[in-house]
């Protein structure tokens, strides 16, 4: 990171601040340490500021990833390859994926999975993204990510035990796990792992503490469980069954008049020889027929990687999601607000995060080109900023 004095103007072709649809042209954009002075056009840099010259770049808020897993390496094997690390070497790996994320203008991320909650302890590091921390998901024996150390008895007892044992560490939000998974053995994805009851317990006892809950639900039936059990948010809603994906139904009309946010599982980077496992293959293109309709019913939507679960999921994957969201029919300005201010609201960090404005953290992203009208300018990164500081 680079010393700078406190005041700090930059000055570039354009701006997307985070919730218009338009660009501001020209614009300068004043930093006072880690927050945001002002925001003008065509504006004169206050006497004795630095100047940062971008021309031809557009200024955009940092992105922000609202389900990564910085524990996981993105290898081929990452359970086993966390397995094989201490505690210093995971932190170590952990450092290198945030890391790669920031340089790639992810600023912001929320952890929604680690072990022994190793984000936690580095929250606030130097070189790093912004971190809300989940610690290890709560799941049932042998449950869905039962390794990270989140193993919870199924019963009301138990899991309001955990949920306290989070809020005592700190924990920015509590993530449970509705249903299995691809990546522990002995699970299913379109299976349940709590009853209704249980997930209330869950809710209760978090909203007792001012913690949000959100659910891994991909089957169809864990998914109306978290909505009945009044969570806050859930993470990937494919509607998995057996033998393929199943029709919403009224879900989809329960989901959009809910407000509960979906975090949409996005984002695959071009790896040679990588192609999606044959489950996920058979059953995306009815995934992205009912996401589309999540969309078109009006739900409220986020963006999130699952960056780390394997090799085309590299902590920097985010990018590449914003450009895949035109398969649902996004334009590239509303994948922006989803992924900035859309997303830092959905993390709990809507007052500070997500915008180009007065007051807010000078979390800032510079790419060369418009990328209003081609997302592809993300990949082609000219500066970032992390609470004032340039890391790019």
């Amino acid at each position: 990171m680079t010393d700078r004095p406190r005041l700090v103007a930059v000055r570039a072709g354009a701006l997307f601040d985070g919730v218009s649809g338009t660009l501001m042209l020209d614009p300068v954009l004043l930093m006072n340490g880690p927050v945001i002075a002002a925001v003008a056009r065509a504006g004169t840099p206050p006497p004795g500021a630095e100047v940062v010259d971008l021309p031809g770049t557009t200024l955009l808020p940092g992105l922000i990833d609202t389900h990564v897993h910085l524990a996981f390496d993105a290898g081929p094997d990452p359970v086993a390859a966390l397995a094989r690390r201490d505690d210093d070497a995971a932190l170590a790996a952990m450092r290198a994926a945030g890391r790669a994320a920031l340089h790639a203008g992810i600023t912001t991320v929320r952890d929604l999975g680690d072990r022994g909650y190793l984000s936690l302890r580095l929250r606030g590091t130097a070189g790093l993204p912004t971190i809300v921390a989940a610690g290890p998901p709560i799941t049932t024996p042998a449950g869905h990510c039962h390794f990270l150390g989140g193993a919870t008895e199924p019963t009301p007892q138990a899991v309001r035990a955990a949920v306290r044992d989070r809020a005592d560490r700190g924990a920015d939000v509590v993530k449970v796990m509705a249903s299995g998974g691809t990546m522990t053995p002995g699970t299913r994805q379109e299976t349940s792992q709590f009853t209704v009851e249980l997930l209330r317990a869950v809710v209760d006892e978090a909203h007792r503490h001012g913690l949000p809950v959100t659910a891994h639900a991909h089957g169809t039936g864990a998914i109306r469980m978290s909505l009945d059990a009044g969570v806050d948010g859930m993470e990937h809603v494919s509607f998995w069954s057996a033998d393929g994906v199943d029709d919403p139904g009224d879900l989809t009309g329960r989901i959009a008049g809910s407000g509960v946010t979906v975090g949409l599982t996005v984002g695959v980077a071009p790896v040679p020889g990588a192609a999606p496992p044959p489950a996920i293959a058979k059953r995306l293109p009815r995934i992205i027929t009912n996401t589309r309709r999540l969309y078109e019913a009006g739900a409220h939507l986020v963006l999130g990687t699952d960056a780390g679960i394997g090799p085309t999921k590299p902590h920097d994957v985010l990018p590449h999601a914003l450009q895949q969201t035109t398969m649902i029919g996004l334009t590239p300005a509303l994948a922006l607000t989803w992924a900035t201010s859309r997303a830092a609201a959905a993390c709990g960090l809507g007052g500070t995060k997500g915008r180009l404005a007065p007051g807010l953290d000078a979390d800032i992203v510079a790419v060369d080109g418009d990328p209003l009208a081609d997302l592809t300018a993300l990949h082609r990164i000219r500066a970032v900023f992390a609470r004032g500081h340039r890391v790019v």
